[in-house]
């Protein structure tokens, strides 16, 4: 089988310690066939040198933005430029296993679905386990995803050959949850690969730490991207904060 092009977009701000080893793992995929875009939002570190220094790579190209615009633009930016036919997401900080476009690209070719993720582990900020693995359900639908957001934005995937190209709504955090609605409401449901294929990387810089911050997006989320009149909204977004109490008091995995 010949193997489609993977367009990897990674969004890179203020990552100096982390992004050498993220971009490694994705040049060391077993699947061949894929470019790295760099999307560089102004950081303030040395973050571009390193960019620069990688960019002598024939797989990847950098980008620059003009001003800091935060993460659903830098992303986007990236999809615009993406050439394959595939686009996955991998943030600065993070990892992929060497294997997992090898098994998940064929997965979703074979599936034939708009969108796939898999599963992965959390790691503490010096890459040390963290004890904490999230697993990908099987068939993600749409009505399931506005109840709890069920895909990382490090494993996923999506297809333009089904999908075209869509981006992420501009809103600073929840923006990978949006584009996620936006395909499995027009295109089906998405699918899971429950094996461990990547590692999200916990420090204080992350953005889903700021708790009650996030809530908010996911408000707006529902009301304004999805368009859903405040009854419905509120319906779907009682199971978040349920979903959320269960976590803290450790109901859930």
């Amino acid at each position: 089988m010949d193997e489609p092009l993977v367009s990897v977009i990674i969004p890179v701000y203020n990552a100096e310690h982390y992004l050498r080893s993220s971009v490694q793992s994705v040049l060391d995929q077993s699947w061949k066939q894929l470019e790295i875009l760099l999307i560089d939002d102004c950081s303030t570190d040395n973050s571009r040198e390193i960019m620069l220094e990688l960019s002598v790579h024939p797989n990847i190209r950098s980008i620059y933005m003009p001003v800091n615009s935060g993460a659903a633009a830098t992303r986007n930016a990236g999809i615009l430029e993406a050439t394959g036919r595939f686009i996955a997401f991998l943030d600065a900080d993070d990892r992929w296993m060497p294997d997992k476009l090898e098994r998940q690209i064929p997965f979703m070719m074979r599936e034939k679905c708009p969108l796939t993720c898999t599963a992965y582990d959390w790691v503490e900020a010096n890459g040390a386990p963290a004890g904490r693995t999230i697993h990908a359900p099987q068939t993600i639908t749409h009505r399931d995803l506005l109840k709890h957001n069920s895909i990382g934005c490090l494993t996923a995937v999506y297809d333009t050959a089904i999908c075209g190209k869509l981006y992420m709504p501009d809103t600073p955090q929840r923006h990978d949850w949006g584009l996620w609605l936006s395909i499995t409401r027009q295109f089906g449901p998405a699918k899971g690969l429950d094996l461990v294929l990547a590692a999200y990387r916990l420090h204080d810089q992350s953005l889903s730490r700021n708790k009650l911050r996030s809530a908010r997006y996911n408000w707006i989320i529902l009301r304004e991207h999805e368009g859903l009149s405040r009854p419905v909204a509120a319906w779907y977004y009682l199971h978040f904060l349920i979903r959320k109490s269960w976590k803290y008091l450790g109901w859930n995995s």
